[in-house]
């Protein structure tokens, strides 16, 4: 299951950099996440990079 990202991203790109296959872009209000694309992190990292580096606990499962 993939994560996503709430209405309360500030659109800072944080999680953009980090994901490892190119999961989250720019969306029309905030940061969205390609479902179809993620695996929250599993093969990469222990836990989802894009809510690790959050600064607003955005991204969520």
């Amino acid at each position: 299951m993939a994560l996503h990202i709430v209405d309360t991203c500030i659109s800072c790109g944080a999680c953009e950099s980090v994901c490892p296959v190119g999961a989250i872009s720019q969306g029309d209000e905030f940061y969205v996440i390609d479902p179809d694309v993620c695996v929250e992190c599993e093969g990469y990292f222990d836990e989802p990079q894009c809510a690790a580096v959050c600064p607003t606990d955005s991204c969520v499962k």
